[in-house]
């Protein structure tokens, strides 16, 4: 057999094993581009209600578990500041909740995770490292041998039309880049 023949079934091969990884980093590539315009990997439930008006030092732990009995809130209480002289803001498991001591407002956010999307953007930006890495990389390798074993596949006009559109390829991050810097 030839090398075509062994070119075309490796490239056939690896491209089926890199479809599933090309999909996540692409689903995961768009929802992380767009960081600055959503959390991709987290929506904010939020919920307000009223406690009624609080007295008391807003610091003092007695105030802080009254608010919390009010609320019915049973979770372990993190930490606790005031960001002005009449609010008091807690962070309860995960939760954040923000009370008016003077009118007994209460706005609860909580991160809750986008199922699927958050897992994908964990590998895409490599949070677990050591192990992944190695997974991402070989990634890496394989679609370069993708683009290099489709180029080798070509012949004659459409070769020639693939050299053009590579260099495009090639010369739009640097268009990008003398743009940008």
């Amino acid at each position: 057999m030839s090398w075509r023949h062994w070119n075309s079934v490796l490239h056939r091969d690896i491209g089926f094993l890199c479809i599933g990884l090309t999909l996540v980093y692409a689903i995961s590539g768009v929802a992380v581009n767009h960081i600055s315009q959503w959390n991709p990997s987290y929506s904010v439930e939020r919920i307000e209600t009223n406690i009624g008006p609080v007295s008391g030092n807003p610091m003092d732990a007695e105030t802080i578990r009254t608010v919390l009995d009010r609320l019915d809130e049973t979770g372990k209480l993190e930490s606790s500041y005031r960001p002005d002289p009449h609010s008091l803001q807690l962070f309860v498991e995960g939760r954040s909740i923000l009370v008016d001591l003077g009118s007994g407002h209460v706005v609860h956010d909580r991160a809750v995770p986008r199922p699927g999307l958050r897992e994908m953007n964990f590998l895409h930006l490599n949070h677990p490292k050591k192990s992944w890495t190695w997974v991402a990389d070989i990634y890496a390798v394989a679609l370069g041998f993708l683009a290099v074993s489709g180029m080798l596949m070509m012949r004659g006009k459409t070769l020639r039309r693939g050299v053009v559109l590579t260099g495009i390829g090639v010369i739009i991050p640097l268009l990008f880049l003398a743009a940008y810097l």
